[in-house]
């Protein structure tokens, strides 16, 4: 059987490896083992901020929507149950940027979801 020689795969690897700990201090840009490790920890947190940024954004557009909601005499939690009964289907992305950008409309959108929220039949006891 023909000895199985890892050379240019093992190259390839350690390559790859050293390339993206290019710009690390000292020995975690220079051997193979030290800088696995910090590539693996740095793709680690790079994988939860990813995470942690849409979360932060979302956490964002609401805070920017409750706020010209109170301008306009509602609570977040109604406008969006107004927004729902009023078959408006707009995300908290689109509705962030229009309520910084565009008030007005954002008004006409809110009197929508206030109009529906008082058209809305309610339930006998």
């Amino acid at each position: 059987m023909p000895r199985a020689k890892r050379g240019n795969k093992r190259l390839e690897k350690r390559k790859k490896i050293l390339a993206l700990a290019k710009g690390y201090r000292g020995t975690k840009s220079k051997l193979y083992r030290s800088a696995k490790e910090s590539v693996e920890r740095a793709l680690n947190f790079a994988y939860t901020g990813r995470k942690l940024k849409k979360r932060d954004f979302r956490k964002l557009w609401i805070v920017r929507i409750n706020a010209a909601c109170r301008l306009n005499d509602m609570k977040y939690s109604q406008f969006m149950h107004g927004l729902s009964l009023a078959g408006i289907d707009l995300d908290r992305k689109s509705l962030a940027d229009i309520a910084v950008k565009q008030p007005e409309t954002f008004t006409a959108i809110a009197s929508q979801a206030k109009a529906a929220i008082d058209n809305k039949p309610q339930p006998t006891a």
